[in-house]
């Protein structure tokens, strides 16, 4: 392990996260906050510049460096996130200002403010602005950024992208990254003229496109996506599953292949989960209200707001009837596709587990059989099936050790349940004392400090946090690393 190496790389992203402070900055300036906000960037600057001008120009990263860069890289970006949240006093602890920054970097939109209109404008803006650098990866940003100076990227790229290694678009991992910036900074733009057209003020649109892409969460109003027009919800529903959907699709389609997103098998089960879960709440709304013209919206936006994990909400689903927490739990639970901005066990993988679960129960009945688990007609290999499962056992294992620790702080069962499974798959609002019409500020600074981490390993999933404890990978070790 070279660890000068891997510091000259997490220097050149804290220089990145304070030139992405600019433009809060200037907002700053107008909110009465100039000091707090020129020490929160220019501290972040040259913490970062000292690291990278001092540490080797030359950089040629393996494996285990590349993940070491991941995991450090996190963790310093979202304490460098917390800075100016502690400079302007609008956090009440240090650990609240850790559990907003992670809560914005990994796209959670947890938070632990209670009425957002009171925020500075510098603040909100800067929330959205971390959940759009976190969306697509903030590691992403810096493979695609790092080879401008010599710096190859191909490991960052491996230990970043979210759930089963999508298809390159380029044989460079770089124009790889590129590319995929280029469509999300696209999608972006796009929904913020349209919001600007539906008649959003400028600053609430910019902010809300970021954090929709990003499938993050944070609003500048208390009541989220609620105080908005019905056409506001339907557009923000449709850029939403975008945002849940593998970004090397969207590329494809603005190529000129029109169908690839119904080509697609883990698209297709993303679309019908999404589906059918709609329709399962909005049935379950209908019976329990007597009221069925006036359900579709709210089921619709709020089912596609968790498969995605984007977590706005514009109704309080905690007062829903119960067998729509369990559909709701069940979304938190699988998260959105792979290779795209949103979190959870991703589609791919559940519907890995449910096929190979389907294949062993035909083995009992038929013990001769050769079962093989496929994706559509490809066979998973019998490598890639036990790296899920194994993360299966990981996620579920996590969970119910966040559980029980949040729970021993006193919180209720619904609300530790809910609070640890939100955190790990970044959705946001949970159910009970962190449902949509609630917020996290409550639990305490030893539970905000227990969700952040929960947050990074989830946003991470698990492995690249969890190789930084382990000894052997800080030893040196003879030959191939």
């Amino acid at each position: 392990m070279n660890l000068r190496e891997v510091l000259h790389i997490v220097g050149a992203l804290l220089v990145w996260v304070a030139v992405s402070m600019v433009p809060p900055t200037v907002v700053g300036v107008f909110d009465g906050l100039t000091v707090p906000w020129v020490v929160a960037t220019l501290g972040t600057a040259l913490v970062g510049g000292l690291l990278w001008w001092f540490t080797p120009r030359e950089v040629s990263i393996n494996t285990r460096e590349g993940i070491a860069v991941v995991g450090l890289g996190w963790i310093v970006v979202v304490a460098a996130g917390s800075v100016p949240f502690v400079a302007t006093g609008v956090a009440p602890t240090v650990a609240g200002a850790l559990f907003e920054s992670v809560s914005g970097f990994t796209t959670t939109g947890a938070t632990i403010f209670g009425t957002i209109e009171e925020l500075p404008r510098s603040i909100l803006l800067w929330r959205s602005i971390s959940h759009w650098l976190g969306g697509m990866g903030i590691i992403v940003l810096g493979v695609a950024i790092l080879p401008l100076l010599g710096m190859g990227g191909a490991q960052l790229f491996r230990a970043e992208a979210p759930g089963i290694p999508s298809d390159r678009l380029r044989p460079r991992i770089a124009s790889t990254a590129r590319l995929l910036w280029g469509v999300y900074a696209l999608f972006t733009v796009l929904l913020a003229v349209i919001y600007l057209i539906l008649g959003m003020s400028l600053f609430d649109a910019v902010n809300h496109a970021m954090s929709c892409l990003a499938t993050g969460g944070f609003s500048t109003r208390t009541a989220s996506l609620g105080a908005y027009s019905a056409a506001t919800q339907w557009f923000t529903v449709v850029f939403m599953l975008a945002a849940g959907t593998n970004f090397t699709l969207h590329y494809r389609w603005l190529t000129g292949r029109w169908l690839v997103y119904f080509k697609d098998y883990e698209w297709r089960w993303y679309a019908g989960l999404a589906l059918s879960a709609v329709v399962i709440c909005f049935i379950a709304l209908g019976l329990a209200r007597g009221d069925w013209d006036g359900q579709v919206r709210p089921a619709t936006f709020n089912v596609v707001a968790i498969i995605t994990t984007t977590g706005f909400a514009t109704a309080d689903f905690g007062a829903w009837p119960a067998v729509t927490h369990v559909v709701l739990l069940g979304l938190m639970f699988m998260g959105a596709m792979g290779g795209s901005t949103g979190g959870g066990l991703k589609v791919v993988r559940a519907v890995v587990v449910a096929k190979h679960t389907v294949g062993e129960i035909r083995k009992i009945l038929h013990p001769r059989a050769v079962v093989v688990t496929k994706l559509g007609k490809q066979p998973v290999r019998a490598e890639l099936l036990h790296n899920v499962l194994a993360f299966l056992a990981l996620y579920g294992m996590t969970h119910g050790i966040g559980t029980l620790i949040i729970a021993a702080l006193g919180n209720d069962l619904v609300t530790s349940f809910s609070a640890s499974l939100a955190a790990m798959s970044s959705i946001g609002p949970g159910l009970g004392a962190v449902g949509p019409a609630s917020h996290y500020g409550d639990l305490g600074s030893a539970a905000h400090l227990v969700l952040s981490a929960l947050m990074l390993l989830g946003r991470l999933e698990f492995y690249t946090l969890l190789v930084l404890v382990m000894p052997s990978t800080w030893q040196k070790w003879g030959g191939n690393r």
